[in-house]
């Protein structure tokens, strides 16, 4: 056995992520709805742990959402499930809000193809991490987001080390106490949900409580860069027909205009939702409300209270 697996085995029996539970010992045993029960418990557990750390996710997010409205992006990196949630989060954000894809980036150790198969050693790397970050280029204007359940994944602690060196903005989350990623970041972030129901496997509790968080990440970090107008999507991409039909309904939701009036102006409006709604509710022309919306740097709220 070598020194270097002895100290991991060692590193790994101290975190409570990785914690044996004797009282789950026969689970296995147990009849199915048992075990969902013993599961869904579990999972109940989670928005507490999550709640703890509501006061360092606000700052986090305020940080995020400052260096963002001066143009830097929001940069997830982490390994196997933790990357996954990245990427995750990444790419529901252009149809959500209609971000371009390079503003908020997901990335696994082990690129693309890691998303489906775990890539052997790639977590080990912190190597790996800082090429990564050269090839995007990153300022002091960029968030970098380390993820990682254990919070010792040398790639995640490597990508924020490293990003600190550019000037950009860190967070790390992790899923352990005194962790060595929220150490390395300016903001750490440590949900601690308590041992899994299988021993070791972070998918579960941990996977949940880091999904929890980036939701809050990229969705509150929106809101405040004026992608919403109260709970309503108003940068929604219509894509599809689905979306379609769901901007129709946020300008409605938003305007109480009739659905004539609707289509005029997402046609004017050449499907914006955004646009329309300013159009309806300021009763002007859609070059009118682009420009009052380039002004207003995208907040519909204040391009509605803009003077004409």
């Amino acid at each position: 056995m070598s020194a270097t697996y002895s100290e991991l085995r060692a590193q790994l029996a101290t975190l409570t992520t990785e914690a044996f539970r004797p009282e789950l010992a026969e689970i296995d045993q147990l009849p199915t709805a048992e075990i969902a029960a013993l599961m869904n418990g579990e999972d109940a557990t989670v928005p507490a742990a999550v709640a703890r750390q509501l006061p360092a996710i606000a700052a986090a997010i305020d940080a995020t959402a400052a260096r963002m409205a001066r143009g830097g992006r929001l940069i997830y990196m982490g390994a196997g499930t933790a990357g996954r949630l990245g990427v995750l989060d990444a790419s529901e954000c252009p149809p959500t809000f209609n971000t371009d894809p390079s503003q908020v980036v997901g990335l696994i150790a082990g690129g693309p193809s890691a998303m489906v198969k775990a890539v052997e050693g790639a977590e080990d790397s912190k190597e790996l991490a800082e090429q990564e970050l050269t090839a995007l280029g990153v300022t002091a204007d960029d968030t970098v987001v380390g993820i990682s359940a254990s919070g010792r994944t040398p790639y995640a602690i490597g990508a924020v080390e490293h990003a600190r060196t550019l000037g950009a903005l860190t967070i790390g989350l992790s899923c352990n106490a005194d962790s060595a990623l929220a150490a390395a970041a300016e903001h750490g972030i440590e949900v601690v949900p308590g041992p899994e129901l299988l021993t070791g496997s972070t998918r579960l509790k941990a996977g949940t409580a880091q999904k929890l968080v980036l939701n809050m990440i990229s969705t509150i970090t929106m809101i405040r860069l004026g992608k919403t107008y109260g709970n309503l999507m108003v940068d929604v991409r219509a894509s599809n027909e689905k979306l379609q039909a769901r901007s129709r309904r946020i300008v409605a939701l938003a305007t109480g205009a009739p659905d004539e009036q609707i289509e005029t102006a997402l046609a004017a409006a050449d499907g914006e939702v955004k646009t329309a709604i300013l159009m309806i509710l300021a009763d002007i022309d859609a070059k009118s409300a682009d420009q009052r919306l380039t002004h207003s740097q995208g907040h519909l709220r204040a391009a509605l209270h803009a003077q004409p």
